[in-house]
């Protein structure tokens, strides 16, 4: 809630420990923020039925009850309130049931003060109402455009979402827009200020995974020639978003599990850790539930990043988004170019609708592109679409393949990959370097072309790993 000039903060504190109490009042006043105590449930609960608070901190165990009980009650009845939890040293599993119950977020003992300090100025951020935009029913402000049942309910969880702290673990198709969503609950939230840092995990090779996520020391290694910022610290006070998370190594994942649940780092060769203060939002194209089954990753890791799922659907399962992402597309690119949008005729719209998008909205927008660069007409026709066959795309959405599979490619893939690298290229006076990289460009999006963006099959085409396809995809600004 927004306040007057003379209006305080206040906050309810909830602990059956006196220092605790004491430590905490300190704090908040120190921020200008008037704090109530409480020593048990039902006190708390006489408190709250007298007076409203802009921020509740409350111990997991008190001598009447579960603070879980107070999580609830307050999001029942004092929705606008953020609570935010006080767990055990250690005790991760009491942090992730509380955020699943509703808390902001939560804060270890022994309390450190600069986490408990940045805990309660992110309560208090809480306090503004949410832009309407990401509610809006077509999406045209949030960008998160559809006007389908699943992104209406997409876009209200995102509000709530954004409203506080638990990691969120973000699931879909490649070509879906995870990161999009992932961008509109930072920027809904107390952090939007801050940095949003994004990152795909599959793109860094094994070895610098965690100079890039935790930073690193001079010397530390060969090559380390001066010390280095982590993605971790850049994005301190912010959000790190890590896409395709599935494809961090398992020593990783361990480490990374830890700067999770201490909120702090160790950079490469340094002897201390840095206290951080991120939101950790993730995503993958994988089902990480069988990562786990097959041992490829960790479940403790698997838990404290999937307190709360966002879902992202395939395009193919809500075709009545089709026609405002085409006219948002179509503008974006008009934009871009100068000059009136293109439109697409009635035979044009009705193909689109008939196809499978395998590749989702980013093949949509592919499609889009390539038309407008190949077309001057005022209007699209089904022929500038240059759709893929229906049998051809149907084949690709069978088990084992689209962006889950692992076998799919086109049969006659060597020549069309030779094509690729042999297309004439106007190389110039350019370092061989320049030269090589616009080779790679070209074979790269012929070969993602030819399987209709799908990842897999086109790193198949070109006879590499999907992950190798992904590194080269960020090194050429293409991903």
């Amino acid at each position: 809630m927004s306040k007057s000039p003379a209006h305080k903060a206040t906050a309810l504190i909830v602990d059956d420990e006196p220092d605790i109490l004491e430590l905490v009042s300190i704090t908040c006043a120190r921020l200008g923020v008037v704090a109530g105590t409480a020593g048990s449930l039902a006190e708390a609960r006489g408190l709250l039925a007298r007076r409203s608070f802009d921020l509740c901190l409350t111990d997991m165990r008190l001598p009447d009850g579960d603070g879980i009980e107070l999580v609830r009650e307050i999001g029942a009845h004092h929705p606008e309130t953020p609570v935010a939890m006080i767990t055990a040293y250690g005790n991760m599993e009491s942090a992730v049931t509380a955020m699943k119950a509703g808390a902001f977020d939560f804060v270890a003992k022994p309390l450190d003060l600069h986490v408990l300090r940045d805990l309660i100025h992110a309560a208090l951020k809480l306090g503004a109402p949410l832009a309407p935009a990401v509610t809006d029913a077509d999406g045209s402000d949030s960008g998160l455009l559809g006007t389908s049942a699943q992104m209406r309910e997409i876009r209200t969880l995102i509000a709530k979402l954004a409203r506080n702290q638990a990691p969120v673990f973000i699931s879909g198709a490649s070509g879906t827009g995870k990161e999009l969503a992932a961008r509109l609950v930072h920027s809904f939230g107390p952090r939007a200020d801050a940095p949003f840092v994004p990152v795909n995990c599959g793109a860094i090779p094994n070895e610098l995974v965690e100079s890039e996520l935790f930073g690193h020391r001079k010397g530390s290694f060969t090559g380390a020639v001066s010390d280095k910022q982590g993605l971790f610290q850049a994005a301190q006070g912010g959000t790190l978003f890590l896409d395709e998370i599935a494809d961090l190594p398992l020593p990783m994942q361990v480490k990374l599990l830890r700067a999770i649940q201490q909120k702090s780092v160790r950079p490469v060769g340094a002897e201390r850790e840095v206290q951080v203060d991120v939101r950790i939002i993730s995503a993958s194209h994988h089902d990480l539930k069988q990562a786990v089954d097959r041992g490829a990753f960790r479940q403790d890791l698997f838990y404290r990043i999937n307190v709360i799922e966002l879902f992202i659907p395939p395009l193919r399962e809500r075709p009545e988004d089709i026609d405002i992402l085409a006219d948002s597309i179509l503008g974006r690119i008009a934009a871009q170019i100068g000059g009136e949008p293109q439109r697409l005729s009635a035979d044009a719209r009705a193909a689109l609708h008939g196809h499978d998008f395998p590749g989702n909205v980013r093949e949509l927008e592919n499609i889009l592109e390539r038309a407008t660069a190949l077309s001057d007409a005022a209007v699209l026709e089904v022929a500038d679409l240059r759709l893929p066959d229906r049998q051809a795309s149907a084949a690709e959405t069978q088990p084992g393949g689209s962006d889950a599979a692992e076998s799919v490619a086109p049969t006659s893939s060597q020549p069309q990959a030779a094509d690729a690298a042999d297309a004439d290229i106007d190389i110039g006076d350019r370092p061989l370097e320049a030269k090589l990289d616009e080779i790679e460009k070209k074979a790269i999006l012929k070969a993602l072309d030819t399987t209709h963006w799908n990842r897999t099959a086109a790193a198949k085409l070109l006879g590499m790993t999907p992950r190798s396809l992904r590194y080269r995809l960020s090194k050429l600004g293409l991903d």
